[in-house]
Order: C-alpha cells, then structure tokens, then sequence
C-alpha cells in the first residue's frame, strides 16, 4: 500500500492541530470587517447627531411624543386587563353559562348586557377584547356591542372620577350614566334588527386541548399581539391630531351652543383620552356648557381615534364604517336630550 505523503503546506488533523482547519473554508479576512462596520455605525451616530437633533428637540415634536407616550401608558394597562379578562372568559367560562346568564330572547339580551358594563371596570381599550371573546363564546352580536359601549362609560370608576371632576354637580354624573346607557341599548337594538352577519367579523380564539391555564396563555397572547399593534396606531393618529388643532379656534367656538357640541364631541375622537380621566379635561373647558361637556363625556368612551383603530382590527373594517357613525350621531343627540333635561 502506498504511503500517503504530504508537503509542507498540508494540514493534518491530528490532536494538536486546528480543528477544524483553515482550509475547511473559513475566511480569514472575516474579522476585518467588525472595525469597519463598527466605525460605520459612529459615523451616522455623529450624522444624525448634528442633522437630525434641531428638530428633534422643536416643541411640537416634544408635546407630540409626551400624548403619544401618555395616550400608549394611560390604555396599556387596560387592554391588558381587558385581554386577561377575555382569555379567563374563554379558558375558564363554559359557553353554556352566557345562555343562562343572558336572556333567551336577544332584544331582552341587549339591555342586561348593557347594565353588566357597570359592574366591571375598564376603559374603551379593554371593552373591545372583552366583547369578541363574549361574540366567540357564543353570546349574540347585539349584546356584546351593548356591553362594549356601555362598560367604559357606567363602570363605577368613571362615575366615582366624574363625580370628583364636577364637585357638587350630580346631574353630570346621571347625565353621564343614563345617556351612556342609552345609547349602548339604541345601538345594540339597531344593530340587532339592521346589522348583517357579513358585517361583522367576529374573531377567531385559539382553542387548546390542554390545562386550561395553557389555554388561558395562548387566549390572551393572542389578543395581546393583535390589539396591541392598533392601539398604537390610534395612538400615533390621536397625538397628530392634537398638535395640529389650534388652542385659539376653541375659545371662539363655544360661542355657539349647536357648533360647540359638535366640536366637544369631535374633540373627544380626537384627543382619545381613557374614560377613567376624560372627566377632569372636560371640567377644565370652562367656556363649553354643560350640556357639550356632556356630549364629550358621551362620545369619548364610544368613539375615539384608537377605539376605531382596535375595532376595525377586530371586527373588519365593514363593521367599522357603519357602527362608528351610527354610534357617533345617537351619542351626540342622546347627550343634547338629557343635557335638555338634566342639567
């Protein structure tokens, strides 16, 4: 058998040479390109520093992140009370209990779904899970709407902080609670006798077949994920919004009683403010009359900017473009009655 010889340039594998060689196809020259990249990286640190920093410091851009920060910390906290509330729904309640819980009949359903927003606290943001696991669960459309309206604006939070904000003034705080719940039950009965199934996407909720607590992690990663990311989205359109609407043009508005409710209730899609503190802005609109603060305390926790985003997230944007307007012009003309009426 013929020895196999090598020259001086071979490489054998043996206990004290490299393993694996050189020869194998590791580059050599790979460690040059770390000081490169790394001095590539100061280089547009110091560009950027010098470009972009005037701007970054203007006040407009500073007010505009300090509403976006507050919009995004001021809701998390309820979406995520919102999402573990529905995944507890969905891993721990069996269906048959929202049949028995909720009347046969869904015109009879409407309402009881409506007063049940009462009892659980939350804003706008934590509504809208809690209503599309009640929808996946089995509960009819009409009734979870209902709830999804009427549980950030009844809850026992609001009126407790609407109470503290209007010191002295009761009827506010019944203004606030009946023409909330007014319009949640309108909106659920016309839903019920105009709303089309194709209208309206109801979500789909993972079902695992393991521990129920297993199922209640997926449920609410699942939701989590998905609000989440519109939450943002309406919170990057509500900042916007608030830094391009003068301060000046309110004063002149409230003028004039019709056009100062329009704008209150505009106003409050706009600013996107939890329904938990929305109470103590509209108390500080001096010029505004009562019944355009109420307008605003009505339609802020029904329809905002990052409202509309989580619903046309999860409902469908086909959902959204008739249940937004319709919600919209029942709050504002709810809220001019009992302001009629009340205060």
């Amino acid at each position: 058998m013929a020895e196999l010889r090598t020259g001086p340039q071979d490489t054998r594998i043996d206990d004290e040479g490299p393993f694996p060689p050189d020869s194998w196809g590791r580059e050599e020259s790979a460690n040059h390109a770390l000081p490169w990249g790394f001095a590539l990286v100061v280089i547009l640190l110091v560009v950027g520093r010098l470009t972009l920093a005037p701007h970054l410091t203007a006040p407009a851009l500073q007010t505009w992140a300090t509403i976006f920060v507050a919009i995004c910390v001021q809701a998390l906290p309820f979406l995520v009370f919102g999402v573990a509330l529905s995944a507890a729904i969905t891993a721990f309640v069996p269906a048959s209990f929202w049949t028995k819980a909720l009347p046969r009949h869904p015109a009879a359903a409407v309402p009881v779904a409506g007063m049940a927003g009462a009892v659980l606290p939350g804003c706008e943001c934590a509504s809208v899970p809690v209503a599309s696991g009640l929808m996946a669960r089995g509960v009819t459309p009409a009734a979870a709407l209902a709830f999804l309206l009427a549980s950030p604006a009844i809850n026992p939070i609001v009126l407790v902080a609407t109470a503290v904000a209007f010191p002295g003034q009761p009827l506010m705080v019944l203004a606030r609670f009946g023409a909330s719940l007014t319009v949640a039950v309108l909106v659920g009965w016309l839903w019920l006798r105009f709303g089309r199934s194709q209208w309206l996407r109801i979500p789909s909720r993972p079902h695992g077949d393991g521990p129920r607590w297993v199922q209640f992690g997926e449920a609410m990663r699942h939701d989590l994920l998905h609000a989440g990311g519109f939450l943002i989205v309406g919170g990057l359109a509500a900042a916007t919004l608030n830094v391009a609407v003068p301060r000046e043009w309110l004063t002149a508005i409230a003028e004039v009683p019709w056009l100062a409710i329009l704008v209150m209730a505009l106003l409050a899609v706009l600013l996107s403010i939890c329904s938990e503190a929305d109470a103590f802005v509209a108390a500080s609109m001096t010029a505004f009359s009562p019944t355009a603060k109420l307008a605003f305390l009505v339609v802020g926790p029904m329809v905002d900017l990052k409202l509309i985003a989580l619903q046309a997230g999860t409902f469908g944007k086909a959902f959204t473009v008739r249940f937004v307007p319709l919600t919209f012009a029942l709050a504002v003309l709810v809220s001019v009655a009992f302001g009629w009426l009340l205060l």
